[in-house]
């Protein structure tokens, strides 16, 4: 798909953005909210000082996605010296910063991606062409960090780890299932690239 993000005056980007552009971005964005799940207190918490102090999980999360978005602070010991002693300790100190973060990291992200739903939903369609989208400076970050968790969703769901795994991509027959993710995982990428660029600039 075309478009890419170009600088605007003032410090912001803006991209050109069809329909169908429009409503595959808003439609990933809000499953990757649905994903990420409410707050500790839901939506609206009766009481905003109790959820500042909430604590968080000490375990890691079962979807892979998640575990993606939210990975383990201490890395797992390896080599001939690790230990069973010093495996305890890492995942004690893993969810004890699990539990005091994760929270906050959650509410960033539904932030950011709420962010990419309201600026979509606020645009004015220009007829069948869509529409031009601006952000500011700070909608630039936060459209960065969505377009990047987007993509560490898609790339989790397609078993991307590594560079060769993205070569063998673009090499996937049309009738392979996984072609309309890849085709968003790759189109996504271009977007965040020059969205990096323009806030280089």
């Amino acid at each position: 798909m075309p478009g890419h993000f170009e600088p605007i005056p003032g410090g912001g980007a803006a991209v050109a953005l069809d329909e169908v552009e429009i409503s595959i971005i808003r439609s990933l964005a809000v499953q990757l909210l649905e994903l990420i799940g409410p707050g500790p207190g839901g939506d609206a918490p009766d009481d905003p000082l109790a959820e500042l102090f909430a604590e968080g999980p000490s375990e890691p999360p079962s979807d892979p996605v998640l575990q993606r978005l939210f990975p383990d602070a201490y890395g797992g010991p390896g080599g001939e010296e690790a230990t069973v002693d010093k495996a305890d300790e890492q995942r004690a100190h893993s969810a004890e910063f699990r539990r005091f973060t994760e929270n906050d990291l959650r509410a960033g992200k539904r932030e950011d991606a709420l962010a990419v739903i309201r600026s979509l939903d606020a645009l004015t369609s220009a007829g069948e062409g869509g529409a031009v989208l601006k952000l500011s400076p700070e909608g630039s970050v936060r459209w960065m960090r969505a377009l990047n968790d987007l993509r560490l969703a898609i790339g989790t769901r397609l078993d991307i780890t590594d560079e060769e795994d993205t070569d063998l991509l673009y090499r996937l027959p049309d009738e392979d299932p996984r072609k309309p993710m890849v085709m968003a995982y790759l189109w996504l990428g271009g977007l965040q690239e020059t969205l990096v660029e323009t806030l280089m600039a």
